[in-house]
């Protein structure tokens, strides 16, 4: 209860959550005042922050925030020196959520994620509709085709390789042919690429069902070639997406390998946990009040519902289910609209930029946006790496 305009604030709560919330201020060496004061500034300054979204009627000149958000086309770094700049090979690179993420320069639910001093001298990925939204958004071109047809085009020479290399054949929701599946054995370009390049660090992405039962082995198989290449490779970690400030329970694995003389490789530390996970409606409610668009992705299935994930709706005080790539009708339901999540929604999910457009239709726009390894996780990776350099 609020009292005129006394400054005062009188609320009540329930006891148990007044003396574990004393308690925790106590740990803290922090007053309720103190805390509140806090609390409250932040939450003012975070939901007054106007929308890209918002208000389509507010012209330039009148508003910082552009009515549709443009594409950046100038997101590969130009180094201030060339010997800070370190150089990065991307492979499997799809509409290229790790690269920007390693890039950086991007903004966000309200933050912004800082540069950071990667140049991608090389790409690839044989889907043409992403390599197409690749281009558009990162400004660097990449090459368009099968990995074994492009591999003799690698640099000879490049201080990062990255890549997710396909992960349908040992997915819990794939056909669990394992490594020897014709996608998953992809993992064989990466191994030639590295023999080639010799970076000084790799990162690889998979699915966390690489660990799982029988894939075990496999993953044990990825792990003694990649550790044949002279690499220090600890054994793979499971990170889980929401830790990181991505609204999001998707959980993926990273293969790192750092070259001899380069210090090992330390994971990223996590920044939030199941208290302060990032919720779906933080991420999504400005979006809720505007029209479909195709424009800015904003444009959703009219599919009927399908099992499992089909019959899904967001809860919105917790992080959405993980965005998956071939939906055929299972993408997600909003939490309080009648009607499926947009693109636009499903890559905010992802943790891309509302700048970052997708230049494809509805389907192919799915696939990208579920195949993207999320730009603010890969973001805390790359930070992790340059540590590793520096």
């Amino acid at each position: 209860m609020a009292h005129g305009d006394s400054g005062r604030i009188v609320i009540d709560v329930e006891l148990d959550l007044k003396r574990q919330l004393y308690a925790a201020l106590s740990l803290k060496g922090s007053t309720l005042k103190d805390w509140f004061r806090k609390s409250a500034e932040a939450f003012c300054a975070e939901t007054m922050r106007p929308s890209r979204f918002r208000d389509a009627r507010v012209s330039e000149t009148q508003s910082p925030y552009l009515p549709w958000p443009k594409p950046r086309n100038d997101m590969t770094l130009e180094p201030r020196k060339a010997e800070t700049a370190y150089t990065l090979v991307s492979m499997f690179s799809g509409c290229g959520g790790m690269d920007l993420g390693f890039i950086g320069g991007f903004e966000v639910f309200g933050r912004t994620y800082a540069p950071l001093p990667f140049r991608i001298v090389w790409a690839n990925d044989n889907n043409q509709a992403a390599c197409k939204t690749y281009k558009e958004n990162l400004g660097h071109d990449i090459k368009d085709g099968s990995v074994w047809d492009v591999l003799d085009s690698l640099p000879e020479k490049a201080d990062v390789l990255v890549g997710g290399f396909p992960c349908q054949d040992v997915s819990v929701n794939g056909k669990r042919r394992g490594l020897n599946g014709s996608r998953t054995s992809l993992y064989k370009a990466m191994v030639k690429a590295i023999e080639k390049v010799k970076p000084k660090v790799f990162v690889a992405e998979n699915v966390k069902g690489l660990l799982m039962g029988e894939n075990q082995g496999w993953a044990k198989q990825v792990l003694d070639d990649f550790k044949a290449l002279g690499y220090e490779v600890q054994k793979p970690k499971i990170y889980r997406a929401a830790d990181y400030g991505v609204p999001q329970t998707r959980e993926r694995i990273f293969f790192v390998g750092t070259a001899a003389g380069v210090k090992p490789f330390e994971p990223p530390p996590a920044e939030r946990n199941a208290a302060t996970w990032m919720t779906a409606k933080e991420a999504l409610a400005d979006l809720e009040s505007i029209e479909e668009s195709p424009e800015i992705n904003h444009i959703w299935s009219r599919a009927n519902k399908s099992p499992e994930q089909g019959n899904r709706r967001l809860i919105p005080g917790r992080p959405a289910y993980t965005i998956r790539a071939e939906c055929h009708g299972n993408i997600q339901y909003h939490y309080s609209l009648p009607r499926r999540i947009s693109m636009r929604e499903a890559a905010r999910i992802q943790s891309f930029p509302d700048s970052f457009i997708f230049h494809a239709k509805l389907r192919e726009t799915e696939r990208q946006v579920g195949n993207a390894v999320p730009p603010v996780l890969a973001w805390h990776m790359a930070k992790a790496v340059l540590a590793c350099l520096e």
